[in-house]
């Protein structure tokens, strides 16, 4: 059995960016993830140590977000995913995506993104 817990669409202040501007100035990114879990235990017995705690999952993006600095979303979509992994043993795959809607372009649009899936494999052997 599988589970899946969402976050859609989390906003976050940051510094991830080509171009020197974003760098200095920072700009809002959103961040969707479909997180993949075995049923836990937590689902019978109604206590949240049993469970992924989106609180966590919400407070671990955000904060590594924040702290680290990249050129590229891809980038930073990677080192997020490999994070969360790394820090979150109870998730076996994860499909994260990071929109860019404040992106340096001459043009009319929502936003860039970039969509990443990977599972625990990809960085636990």
């Amino acid at each position: 059995m599988t589970n899946t817990l969402i976050i859609k669409n989390l906003k976050i202040f940051a510094y991830h960016g080509v171009n020197e501007e974003e760098k200095i100035n920072g700009q809002n990114f959103l961040i969707d993830a479909e997180i993949f879990t075995d049923k836990l235990v937590g689902y019978e017995d109604d206590k949240l140590e049993n469970v992924l705690n989106y609180s966590k999952l919400v407070k671990e993006i955000s904060a590594f977000f924040k702290k680290e600095s990249y050129d590229l979303i891809e980038k930073a979509a990677e080192e997020t995913a490999r994070r969360l992994i790394q820090n979150f043993p109870q998730i076996n795959e994860i499909n994260l995506t990071v929109k860019k809607p404040e992106a340096p372009i001459s043009a009319d649009f929502d936003y860039v993104a970039i969509k990443i899936s990977r599972k625990r494999s990809d960085y636990i052997a």
